[in-house]
């Protein structure tokens, strides 16, 4: 499957973004999906991650009630909306996809989308 995030940008702390990441492929939307984030000098870490049909969905404990993962199968569009961020949310947001549901493991993701830079300025 081929990703491809979008969305990125600048944005004041206590603002809102939201990232979109378009899958195309065969059966896409049967995968499950996550996003992840690599600050400069950081590891890449686990956001949030959404099985096929969104009905479990999983998050990273500092985005927990700011963050929403949702996914529509019908344009095989992945969403992470933003809300609330934070300077320590500043990173390049990667989307992803696997077969194995429910993990965090970047290592477990073979798709990997180009990445968008999200700026939050405090």
């Amino acid at each position: 499957v081929q990703l491809q995030a979008s969305g990125g940008g600048l944005v004041q702390a206590g603002g809102s973004l939201r990232l979109s990441c378009a899958a195309s492929g065969r059966a896409a939307s049967n995968y499950y999906m996550g996003w992840f984030r690599q600050a400069p000098g950081k590891e890449r870490e686990f956001v949030a991650g959404i099985n096929w049909s969104g009905s479990r969905k999983y998050y990273e404990d500092s985005v927990k009630g700011r963050f929403t993962i949702s996914r529509d199968n019908v344009k095989n569009t992945m969403y992470l909306r933003m809300n609330s961020l934070k300077s320590e949310d500043t990173a390049v947001y990667y989307c992803a996809a696997t077969i194995l549901d429910g993990t965090r493991m970047p290592s477990d993701f073979g798709s990997w989308g180009q990445g968008t830079q999200v700026t939050v300025s405090s």
